[in-house]
């Protein structure tokens, strides 16, 4: 089988997990590597033994490189729409990460030059691989729960407690949005790919913590972006959402969650569980049981094997594509709106 020769643009944490998320396909060579930090740069081309001429501090030069043969991007958000640009203009496959843009100014750019010259192209919407959410997908559509009358949706972590210092999240011209962006872009996709499209919503954003210590200058930094979002939402078929995401949440990891209500049941899915789902349905006799169901194997689709069938010209109708990333930065939009006008918003 071929082994794809991949470019890997941000070498931070999250870079890790994506090395390490290829190595177990066995299908990916990481064959030059980009981040504007040296040290970083030198660290992670001697970890993987990438010849000197291929670590780059400029991202074109890696996404002119001939022998990169598909792209992955995993940067901060304000560099998002350059590299996509610079992938469709030199025709590479990439796998970009979320949220798409900052702004859906930036996101309009990208679909004109995409509709004109299209490359194979995926977004980091990442949750659409956890096995619970895929299986609750799949009884949705079975209708084991009868008609989907609503849904209750909710992003949770806690690293962004009142003492967190100031980083890169919390500058708006690096980030857009703040927790909106970071958490909010994950429920929306996920909204989407197990209700369909967003008609119209109404949010609330806020911003609990103004002021973070910057530990590099000892000085308090004005906070210009959400760390906290709420908004409800009308999905096609008149399907009606309850979303809330913070990064204030003490003692939540990573808790990405839905609760679907249906005419006859309940189904319940969580990361905290990501191979079981809970299920409540009224029985015959007219009681309700609460059973918890394992996930079956089907459901554990990894996200690499589906970048995988992308690049062999197989990709199915799940994966997160372009348009799916234009379309999550479309909501992303219509929240800020809403929030700053103390409007209804339709989509």
């Amino acid at each position: 089988m071929k082994i794809y020769r991949i470019g890997l643009i941000g070498l931070g944490g999250m870079a890790h997990a994506h090395r390490q998320w290829m190595k177990e396909t066995g299908r990916f060579d990481i064959v030059a590597v980009s981040d504007v930090n040296e040290e970083a740069l030198q660290r992670f081309g001697d970890q993987l033994g990438i010849n000197e001429e291929k670590r780059y501090t400029d991202f074109q030069q890696l996404i002119q490189d001939a022998d990169v043969e598909a792209v992955v991007s995993v940067t901060p958000n304000n560099i998002h729409a350059n590299i996509m640009r610079a992938c469709i203009e030199a025709g590479k496959p990439f796998l970009g990460e979320k949220p798409f843009t900052r702004t859906l100014e930036e996101a309009a750019q990208l679909l004109e030059l995409y509709e004109r010259q299209p490359v194979a192209a995926m977004i980091g919407f990442s949750y659409r691989y956890t096995p619970a959410f895929r299986y609750v997908r799949e009884l949705i559509q079975e209708a084991s729960i009868g008609t989907v009358r609503s849904f209750s949706l909710q992003y949770l972590q806690g690293w962004g407690k009142a003492d967190h210092p100031y980083i890169w999240r919390y500058d708006k011209a690096i980030t857009g949005t703040g927790t909106l962006g970071d958490l909010g872009s994950h429920m929306i996709d996920l909204a989407r790919f197990l209700f369909g499209e967003f008609e119209e919503l109404s949010a609330q954003l806020k911003t609990i913590i103004p002021e973070r210590l910057d530990a590099k200058s000892g000085a308090k930094v004005k906070i210009e972006v959400d760390d906290y979002a709420s908004f409800q939402a009308r999905m096609s078929g008149d399907v009606m959402g309850i979303f809330h995401t913070s990064r204030n949440a003490v003692g939540s990891g990573n808790q990405h969650e839905v609760s679907i209500y249906g005419d006859t049941g309940t189904l319940h899915a969580s990361t905290l569980n990501p191979d079981q789902i809970v299920w409540i349905r009224e029985e015959a006799s007219g009681q309700l049981s609460r059973i918890t169901l394992d996930v079956p194997s089907h459901c554990k689709v990894k996200q690499y094997n589906d970048f995988l069938a992308m690049l062999d010209g197989k990709s199915g109708g799940l994966l997160p594509g372009f348009m799916d990333g234009y379309r999550n930065q479309q909501v992303l939009d219509a929240i800020v709106t809403s929030s700053e006008n103390k409007s209804v918003v339709s989509l």
